[in-house]
Parts: C-alpha cells; structure tokens; sequence
C-alpha cells in the first residue's frame, strides 16, 4: 500500500509539473486549477486563466500527459505478462516481435504512402498496429508444436521473425527518399510531444481492457510462476491461459507502439522494480506496473520537453540502461 500510495503521489507532482512545463511556462498550481475547472462545481478555479493558457493545458499539454502515461502503463503490464510467461526477468514485449512488426508497418506507410495510393490512405498507427499483432500471431504460429507452445521455441522464433522484419524494413528504406528515411528513424525513436486527442482515444480501450485482463488473470500468472505441470494440477488451463496472456501482451504493446513509436526499457525495467519493491504477486505488481510505468514515461517525456523536444525513446533508453545496469549489478546474482 505504501508504494502505491508513494506513486500516486509522485504521480500528482509528475502531471502539475508536465502541465507547466513547455515553450509558453505556466505556474503549475495555475496549470492544476486549469485542468480541474472542466469538472462540475469547480468552474471557478480557472476563472484566473485566459483562453491561451486554457488551450495549452487542456488541447496541447493533456493529451500529450495522459497518452505517455497509457503509452507507459501499456508497455509495462505487457512486461509483467511476458517476465510471467517466459519466466524471466530480462523479457520484454519486443521478445514476441511487437516492436520489430510496428517497425515494419509504420516503415511501408511512411515510404510506400506517397508511391502507393491504396497505402496512403492509411493512418500510419493502423498500419504499425497491424504490422504488430501481425509479427506476434505469426512468432506463435510457428512456434507451436504438438498443439502446445515451448516457451525456448517461442522466444527462438520471435527472435528470427524480428530480425527479418527489420531487415525487410531495412530493404524498404532503400527506396525512400530522404525526407521518408528521416521520418522513419524518427517515428522509431519514439514520441507523444505532437499527439492529440485522437491518439488518446485511440489507446485507451486497449490500455483498459488489456490491463484489467492482467489483472483478472493475476492468480493464474503466480500459478504459471510454479511451471507448467504444477499449474496444470492447480486446475489451470496452460495453453490457453498462455495464448490469451500472449494475446493481450502483443495487444498492450502494439497499441503503445503504434501511437508512439518505439520507446525502450518500459516495459523492461519497470516490472523489474516494482517486483523487487513488492514481491512476485501479480496481484500487486500488475496495478503497480500499470502506475509505475505511466510514470516512467510521463517524467522521461518532461525531460524530453525541457531538453528541447528530444525524442522521447532516447531518454528512457539513457534514463533506463544505467538504472537497469545498476540494479542488477547491486542484485547480484538476480533469482525470478
């Protein structure tokens, strides 16, 4: 309770100070007044605000807010069912080809779009979804064998389906201009600095419903924790548990990644933390997950803003690779 307690707090200060923060600075208790003003009884808390700083926190700075915060909650409740379903703490999303699918997807519509008509009628995150859930139903598909899944094999399999996909990106890039090459590098980066609304409700029903399936499926993921034959006489049913958890994991991601280009260690390093702050129930570490990582992404986007919009990607990699190598490091030998 005092971690989660601790990370809604951290939370709170977090968004008064993202609010705030951009080319036009604001005070943060304005910014805060602001963003409550809309609800019923406290109209007059912005009553101090003109329209400018309205439109700033309520269209530009919000959206931009709440779509790292999903983006992050997203990527990291995928870690925790991948760490749960491989049974090991250094997997993330990208192991089943979620991020190398999106790659793909958003790499034809940025490159193939101004060639192909069909193509750039397309919104770019439909096609980075697909490419994602594409990748990751192909990775499981090839990996099954005598009507089960062997976790090695998945992972095998995920890792030569990802780096074909990377190297058939890579073959249509050589076509691109440029301009496509940049915007391509770029999207792969990762962003939410110029998302809106529309991205927010984009991710939203997937953010929701793939966490609050984690979450309903916690006691299964501590039975699978003990191996697939003690889950099973626990009255668990493995491979379809495992197939549903898969599924929802390469939903979560590939929602995350298609609004917001590739942001690394997420999903990685924030299952991590919170499993050695509070243990491996998932019936704690998925809620604390689903806060934690919002967090993670809405703080390295505020630093992506004061740093003078880098690229949202290259900040959690510098922020998490360190962090990462840290802990493990003051682990020592890490035990799942």
């Amino acid at each position: 309770m005092a971690v989660m307690l601790a990370l809604l707090a951290l939370l709170i200060e977090a968004t008064a100070l993202s609010l705030a923060t951009g080319p036009a600075p604001l005070p943060a208790g304005r910014a805060l007044r602001i963003l409550l003003s809309p609800l019923p009884g406290l109209q007059d808390l912005g009553a101090d605000a003109s329209p400018t700083d309205r439109d700033i926190v309520l269209q530009v700075r919000l959206p931009r807010l709440l779509l790292g915060f999903l983006v992050g909650a997203a990527l990291a409740v995928a870690g925790v069912l991948m760490q749960a379903l491989f049974q090991n703490p250094m997997a993330e999303p990208s192991i089943i080809g979620v991020s190398s699918g999106a790659a793909l997807g958003a790499t034809i519509a940025l490159v193939l779009g101004q060639t192909y008509q069909a193509v750039s009628g397309v919104p770019l995150p439909l096609f980075a979804f697909t490419g994602a859930l594409g990748v990751s139903g192909l990775v499981y598909l090839l990996s099954r064998r005598g009507g089960r899944t062997p976790v090695g094999l998945l992972l095998l399999t995920g890792i030569a389906v990802g780096s074909l996909c990377s190297a058939l990106a890579s073959l249509i890039l050589v076509r691109g201009n440029n301009g496509q090459v940049t915007d391509v590098v770029f999207w792969m980066m990762g962003s939410v600095a110029y998302q809106g609304w529309g991205h927010v409700r984009m991710l939203l029903p997937y953010a929701l419903a793939g966490a609050c399936v984690a979450f309903a499926y916690s006691r299964d993921l501590n039975a699978l924790l003990l191996g697939d034959e003690q889950a099973a006489h626990l009255g668990i049913a493995v491979e379809r548990v495992k197939l549903l958890l898969l599924a929802c994991g390469a939903l979560l991601a590939g929602a995350a990644v298609a609004v917001a280009g590739i942001v690394g260690f997420v999903g990685l390093v924030v299952p991590h933390v919170m499993r050695l702050l509070l243990g491996p129930d998932h019936r704690l570490l998925t809620p604390a997950s689903f806060l934690g990582g919002g967090l993670v992404v809405i703080v390295a986007a505020l630093v992506a803003t004061m740093l003078g919009a880098v690229p949202l990607g290259i900040i959690t990699s510098l922020l998490g690779a360190p962090f990462f190598l840290y802990l493990l490091h003051r682990q020592g030998k890490y035990r799942f």
